[in-house]
């Protein structure tokens, strides 16, 4: 089963902003939602095959070099608390727009450029692989829950569209939106840097 600590880290990295988030709000306003589902579906499609590929991958390496897990969580976790920090400081999402929504293979193609994105599959693996037992099956119950989780999380900026934007320009909405998201990400990275802490010296 998925515990609550990964449901609570991609929720958060799916739903704040980010390059794919100020896309599709773009999209939404200037497209429509029928018109920018396929970019939609790409953008999850891509970040699940991040996530296939680095878990799989560091799953192999973790397994046989166990002494890098708590390094790596160690860094992964900072990086979780720069985020907040980055979060709590960001701006709204950037004017304009393209002349055409992305199609789905191109939302999809997008994610190998999109850091947070890669950031972001990067620490599902390093947080989220497990000590030992059946890495495959572990690998395609990550891959599902984050399309789970995802796809309506970056649904809600494409449905509220134009709204969102005009509402996070508002400084004071903008600055709660900006530090609850920056809590709860802080929040989750203490979680998760105890619960490696505590298996560690067990």
């Amino acid at each position: 089963m998925l515990d609550t600590a990964f449901v609570s880290y991609v929720t958060v990295m799916s739903i704040t902003p980010g390059p794919n988030n100020i896309l599709l709000a773009a999209s939404g306003v200037n497209f429509g939602l029928r018109r920018t589902v396929p970019m939609m579906l790409g953008i999850t499609l891509g970040c699940v095959i991040q996530c296939a590929l680095t878990t799989s991958l560091l799953a192999i390496l973790l397994s046989w070099m166990q002494v890098i897990r708590l390094p790596m969580a160690v860094l992964g976790c900072a990086y979780l608390f720069w985020l907040s920090w980055k979060i709590y400081r960001s701006g709204t999402p950037g004017e304009g727009a393209e002349q055409a929504p992305m199609k789905m293979i191109h939302g999809a193609l997008f994610q190998a450029v999109n850091p947070k994105a890669w950031l972001m599959a990067t620490n599902v693996a390093i947080l989220f692989t497990p000590r030992e037992g059946a890495l495959l099956s572990h690998t395609l119950m990550i891959c599902v829950g984050f399309a789970l989780i995802n796809l309506p999380c970056i649904l809600i900026w494409v449905v509220m569209g134009d709204r969102l934007r005009q509402a996070l320009r508002v400084s004071w909405k903008l600055k709660l939106f900006n530090s609850i998201m920056a809590a709860l990400m802080a929040i989750t990275a203490v979680w998760l840097m105890f619960d490696e802490l505590r298996h560690a010296f067990n």
